[in-house]
């Protein structure tokens, strides 16, 4: 691998800069891909990116970029993506500084910007090699989630075709699934949960078997498919239904045939149940009947104490004494059958009665 340190003027830089949907974000002359598919959307806010302005207007100097060498000899970024869409943007007139546009400037002033000098290492070598120096550079800079680095790994046409569904803000998935999934798209969250859901949490298996594809439209027809089947069981929306599990959920039961009516007077009596202590895992028990999803509220230690002395510390079930730290509470009339959470309805069994009678 060759690494080249090269000084790169702004007005080189931004001469040619492009940002659509069909053709992506380039500059250099159209010779630098500034958004390769590997890379995340343009995260700054306008105080990092106003402070990116500041800087090269004081001649003060930014960090080194890195760029790599593609074979046909253009350019891609490798680091470097988020402060060189803020100089194009302001260059290009997208946004003031100070309340002043580039073109409100004056000549000396845009010039001073116009020459300022970049420094660029620019790399050459194969894939693996620049993917390495990818992951290694990207350490000491805001660190890139798992799924962005797995874009890179990935790269092609359907990781693009994939990000203008999940990846974008106010993407399509966003504008039909926003309030189910928790993240940001731009940071790849949906992306990331799409095909968590589609491939049983193997994300590097589907992302490698489909690498190649033309587009990304099985992935997006499931997505839809999900939401749609969430919309259609549980027609009231709540806020406790953001962010649960609901591929898994679709994938094991949307050939089930629910009452809504039914299930969504049960979801309105759990969420008043004062034992029920995990909301959001409500739909996922409405649906499996396993009451681990609910973290039924626990007995208190007095409650516990106050069951162990009543019985003398003896297991109810095999008559045995136990310390009360070898014994677990457990509910006389269970929690399924309208048993609450209170002392009188406390006894406290030795660990093995209490977990084979969970067990049944």
């Amino acid at each position: 691998m060759e690494i080249e340190l090269r000084k790169v003027t702004i007005r080189e830089l931004s001469k040619g800069y492009q940002d659509n949907d069909e053709s992506g974000v380039v500059g250099y002359d159209g010779k630098l891909d500034i958004r390769p598919a590997f890379q995340r959307e343009f995260v700054y806010n306008d105080t990092q990116r106003n402070a990116v302005i500041d800087t090269v207007k004081k001649g003060f100097p930014l960090n080194v970029m890195y760029w790599a060498v593609r074979e046909n000899g253009d350019y891609e970024i490798i680091d470097g993506q988020q402060r060189t869409i803020s100089i194009c943007q302001y260059v290009n007139k997208d946004f003031s500084f100070n309340n002043l546009y580039f073109h409100n400037l004056q000549e000396d002033e845009k010039e001073q910007i116009l020459n300022y000098e970049l420094m660029v290492y620019v790399c050459s070598g194969t894939d693996s090699e620049k993917l390495e120096w990818f992951k290694t550079i990207n350490i000491a800079g805001e660190e890139l989630t798992q799924q962005e680095l797995r874009n890179a790994v990935y790269h092609g046409s359907w990781v693009t075709d994939a990000k203008r569904y999940f990846s974008k803000t106010g993407c399509a998935a966003y504008q039909i699934g926003g309030k189910y999934l928790n993240g940001t798209p731009i940071r790849q969250d949906y992306l990331e949960t799409a095909i968590k859901w589609i491939n049983n949490n193997k994300i590097e298996e589907y992302m490698a078997q489909h690498q190649h594809d033309p587009n990304a439209n099985e992935l997006w027809l499931y997505f839809q498919s999900v939401i749609n089947w969430v919309k259609a069981v549980f027609p009231k929306y709540r806020k406790e239904m953001k962010g649960i599990p609901w591929g898994p959920l679709y994938n094991e039961f949307k050939d089930y045939n629910f009452d809504t009516a039914t299930l969504e007077d049960e979801i309105s009596k759990l969420m008043l149940d004062e034992d029920v202590t995990n909301k959001k895992g409500i739909y996922s028990y409405v649906l499996t009947r396993k009451e681990k999803h609910l973290n039924i509220r626990a007995f208190s230690d007095n409650q516990k104490r106050e069951a162990y002395e009543r019985q003398k510390g003896i297991c109810v079930v095999c008559g045995e004494h136990f310390e009360i730290n070898e014994m677990e509470a457990d509910h006389i009339t269970p929690w399924h059958e309208g048993g609450k959470t209170i002392a009188e309805n406390c006894q406290m069994l030795c660990v093995d009665d209490n977990r084979r009678k969970s067990g049944k």
